[in-house]
């Protein structure tokens, strides 16, 4: 039987009555096509433009596949990160020894590196010393042509372009595609260009401009993998960069869950926050980047703990007594998190200073517990509510820290699957026999001791009742008996993370973002985190932090190809990327694992590591031809580099070389523009057959 379905499209340039005969029904995905195939029509309205697009798309997949680098565990080393950037990695040397080799001496190569590197304060050092004149402009502008026409030959002249500064585009665009062999009159032209720039006082512009479009293009785009935050004196700086950055996208590791949680209002996160950065005598980010005081809680400490004789040393220990409290209160409320262990409060003999541990009894290290109350020891005390509360209103309030958290959120992922290969800060939280361990998800277990002790079922080590923390047996959420492991966990947890922000931030959502900061099945954290052990224990075995079945078991090429597998990527061409633990490169330890699997890439960018590393940070590059893994040496700084040309030693391991040069229709976005093409392929015919009518 023969069904006519009438139905009438109307946009700004058409009306028009489209009559489907379909033997059996109308098929919506068909009119769904002719709809969008009726919006593709308003950005291409002729033949003429979209034949031209098709063109333009197909020639771009013939280009060989643009560069991706990887960095992680910044941890605030805005300097050495800085330098790296700028120095692509030791790529931009390698680039000019290449075009200028036998041409430029070493001395005169290092110039025009630290020049590309730093071209602003190298031009000021160079003029200091009377070395600018227009001769030097005349060399220096051709010598920087030349190098950006290496970097720039892998790309499409569109996208080289759009790399340009736009006062500059035409100009820049005309001296690049200038030929060495051309006529007399085309080179009087070039030179024309150069010398009206110099006239103008334009080259110290036309000298940023090419410096910029050469570090642009020599990295196409940056994953970072990871703790940007902690450690280090200005991750603050870090984040402002990134968000110039022209393409980047990054793996939250657990100390950004930790800032992330702070900012959302998480009390035990902001508590661990300022913990941290007093412990790395690092409150300048704090203070300096974020406009957080801490006056309040130093003055308050001064007061509480006297025989500290620093003031910081005495905020430390009260910020980490108001931690653990906080801590307490969420794993008293969560016993899913597993983790009443960490339940040390109620177990001190606070008359003694003593605290039992499975049956044994062992001497504190501090003594000084003013603000507990034995009976309910998790709970704050007023003067810890008070300084709790203006933390929290300065975190939740600054406006740059806000800046930098929805930048995280929007650049920012769990986990992130990118031509084929796999990155994630953390782990794959994993059971000793290679299964991916279970989280249960808001879900109460009443056989807990820690449940136990909410409810008033068990009682504390000092005699007293505990019979639940104040106004928290409420908030035990109803929960839903969910189960997730490998992806579906990642995932739970990545959605987790963005309700604690732009939800509605309840305690559910806050408590989980600080168990990802240090939680044993958190994938940011895999470890059990013992804190208040290394805080106030001597003994080595209760210090220690045992990590999940992961990290024991990612050395193994078949772990590797089962997680590629559950992400559905290719177990046999895919690889996982990985920051998190740092590589002992100096005892010999390889980054590389799992015969090439796997590539651990923390190497020590954070200078309180690099003892412990033997190096100073690695750069994994995947470029057209392969997998690179560079190896840094410790940065001096900034100012030595321009001033004696010093750059970071790098040393270059390749880790797999393609067989044939990998192409743009090799990768992600060739499948995306191969669909374009499809669609755009369809609307020819559309306007070919008649289907849709050509606009004017």
């Amino acid at each position: 039987m023969l069904i006519f379905h009438f139905f009438r499209l109307e946009n700004q340039r058409t009306s028009i009555i489209i009559v489907y005969i379909f033997n059996g029904g109308f098929h919506m995905e068909d009119f769904t096509k002719l709809e969008y195939l009726h919006l593709l029509a308003e950005k291409f309205p002729t033949e003429q433009q979209v034949c031209a697009e098709i063109i333009n798309l197909s020639a771009i997949l013939n280009l060989p596949k643009a560069t991706e680098y990887f960095m992680s565990d910044l941890h605030g080393e805005y300097e050495a990160f800085h330098h790296i950037l700028n120095n692509c990695s030791g790529v931009i040397r390698e680039k000019v020894h290449m075009v200028f080799d036998g041409k430029l001496s070493e001395e005169e190569q290092k110039d025009l590196c630290t020049l590309i590197y730093y071209p602003e304060e190298k031009l000021s050092r160079l003029r200091k010393e009377h070395r600018v004149n227009r001769d030097w402009y005349w060399r220096t502008i051709r010598q920087l042509i030349e190098v950006t026409r290496v970097v720039a030959s892998k790309y499409s002249r569109s996208k080289v372009r759009k790399a340009m500064p736009d006062a500059y585009r035409y100009i820049m665009d005309e001296m690049l595609h200038a030929q060495p062999d051309e006529s007399s009159s085309q080179s009087l032209y070039h030179e024309k260009i150069i010398d009206t720039i110099i006239e103008l006082d334009s080259g110290d512009a036309m000298i940023y401009a090419f410096a910029d479009v050469i570090k642009r293009l020599s990295v196409d785009h940056l994953h970072i993998v990871g703790d940007i935050f902690d450690r280090g004196p200005r991750p603050d700086t870090i984040l402002d960069y990134l968000m110039g950055h022209h393409s980047v996208d990054i793996e939250w590791g657990n100390h950004d869950i930790l800032w992330m949680g702070a900012a959302a209002g998480s009390e035990a996160c902001i508590a661990t926050v300022v913990r941290n950065s007093l412990s790395y005598k690092n409150t300048q980010v704090l203070e300096n980047g974020y406009g957080i005081t801490l006056r309040p809680l130093t003055v308050a400490a001064e007061k509480l703990y006297p025989d500290f004789e620093d003031p910081l040393d005495a905020a430390y220990y009260a910020i980490s007594i108001i931690l653990f409290k906080l801590e307490e209160q969420i794993i008293l409320r969560n016993p899913r998190f597993e983790m009443d262990e960490n339940l040390y409060l109620d177990r001190i003999d606070y008359r003694l200073g003593e605290i039992e541990i499975d049956g044994e009894w062992y001497d504190l290290k501090y003594k000084y517990f003013q603000t507990i109350q034995p009976d309910r020891p998790w709970v704050l005390s007023d003067g810890e509510k008070q300084i709790m509360a203006q933390l929290r209103a300065d975190f939740v309030s600054s406006e740059k820290l806000a800046a930098h958290i929805r930048f995280l959120y929007e650049k920012g992922s769990l986990y992130l699957k990118y031509n084929g290969n796999l990155l994630f800060h953390g782990c794959i939280p994993m059971n000793e026999d290679g299964s991916f361990s279970e989280f249960h998800a808001g879900e109460d277990f009443p056989g807990n001791s820690a449940y136990a002790i909410m409810t008033g079922r068990a009682n504390s080590s000092n005699g007293g009742s505990a019979t639940g923390v104040e106004d928290t047996v409420n908030s035990i959420f109803p929960g839903k008996k969910n189960v997730y492991s490998g992806k579906a966990l990642m995932d739970y947890a990545d959605r987790m993370a963005r309700l604690a922000y732009f939800g509605e931030r309840t305690t559910e959502q806050l408590d989980y973002m600080w168990y990802l900061w240090c939680g044993y099945e958190s994938p940011l954290s895999g470890r059990r985190t013992k804190t208040f052990a290394r805080m106030f224990l001597e003994n080595d075995a209760l210090r220690e932090e045992p990590r999940n079945a992961y990290f024991l078991l990612h050395d193994s090429e078949e772990i590797c190809q089962k997680i590629l597998a559950e992400f559905g990527l290719n177990p046999d061409e895919g690889h996982i990327i990985n920051g998190h633990t740092p590589i002992h490169a100096g005892k010999g330890e390889s980054p590389v694992k799992a015969n090439g699997k796997l590539i651990v890439i923390d190497g020590g960018f954070c200078k309180r590591y690099q003892k412990e590393t033997g190096i100073a940070g690695y750069t994994f590059i995947f470029n057209s031809h392969g997998l690179r893994l560079l190896i840094h040496q410790p940065f001096s700084s900034m100012e030595k580099s321009i001033e004696e040309n010093l750059d970071i030693e790098t040393e270059s391991e390749n880790i797999a070389t393609f067989p044939a040069r990998m192409y743009v229709r090799d990768v992600d976005i060739g499948v995306t523009l191969k669909h374009q093409i499809l669609r755009l392929r369809e609307l020819l015919e559309a306007y070919r057959t008649g289907l849709i009518a050509p606009g004017r």
